[in-house]
């Protein structure tokens, strides 16, 4: 699965660009740049929610972090990546909650994406009321910065911009934990890491804390047939059978040791 995540890597939004403006750009070396922020920690960004507010993505720290960027004056693939997020979060959702995790879709195009364009865009997709989903705007600098921090490169083409169509996790620390390559990837390239962030237990967790979200974790499963995360009971209730009859056999030759004393 990881093998067709990179495959799909070298998919390309600026599909309308002009050959010979696309031969400026090397997929190889925007993909290592992406492979190599991997462990990355964001630096402090400021950015301009939907109402031209200040925001910043260290206010999101605490919980994982979805990081897409997009311009919105692409017509074709950079919807079909929202879209594809949008129906990917939505299953999200439903297996980990609303709150587990934040999503940011910030417009690198900094002279056209401003808050006003990134508003327009969410309320066209009919995404702008997504739980903890933000649509923000920069400077150059700031775009500069973050895309550094996630390893997206992007150029300039006649129709458009080059770049590979890339959609970042982050932990919660404010890590590059994954990336996701594709405009239409998976369910599970995109669940699974949250799914591994989201159940993993902070050390001052408690012990029945630790527990619960270690069941959480294996029995929180992906059903192909529906397409949709749920708890598998089938594996909680091995889980017990398995503690039970190891427990029935340790009682068994206890018992029988004392006898034999």
């Amino acid at each position: 699965m990881r093998a067709a995540a990179l495959v799909g890597a070298v998919i390309l939004v600026g599909m309308t660009a002009s050959p010979a403006a696309a031969e400026g750009y090397d997929r190889e070396a925007a993909l290592a740049m992406s492979q190599g922020a991997l462990g990355a920690t964001l630096r402090e960004h400021t950015f301009r929610d939907t109402a031209g507010q200040s925001f910043t993505l260290e206010s999101l720290r605490g919980k994982p972090l979805v990081v897409s960027l997009i311009y919105t004056s692409c017509h074709h693939v950079c919807p079909m990546i929202t879209a594809n997020i949008e129906r990917n979060v939505d299953i999200a959702h439903e297996a980990l909650g609303e709150d587990a995790f934040s999503v940011v879709t910030i417009g690198f195009d900094w002279q056209v994406d401003t808050p006003d364009r990134m508003r327009m865009y969410a309320s066209a997709k009919q995404i702008d009321d997504v739980p903890g989903w933000y649509f923000l705007s920069g400077d150059e600098a700031s775009i500069a910065a973050i895309s550094e921090d996630v390893g997206f490169q992007f150029f300039e083409a006649p129709k458009g911009f080059d770049h590979l169509s890339q959609t970042t996790i982050v932990d919660a620390g404010g890590k590059v934990y994954r990336q996701v390559y594709g405009q239409d990837f998976e369910t599970q390239l995109f669940v699974e890491p949250l799914k591994e962030l989201v159940f993993d237990t902070p050390r001052d967790a408690s012990l029945v804390e630790h527990w619960v979200d270690t069941f959480k974790l294996f029995c929180t499963v992906y059903d192909p047939n529906t397409g949709r995360y749920a708890f598998d009971y089938s594996i909680f209730t091995m889980i017990v059978v398995g503690v039970l009859c190891l427990g029935a056999i340790l009682t068994f030759f206890v018992t029988e040791w004392r006898r034999s004393i």
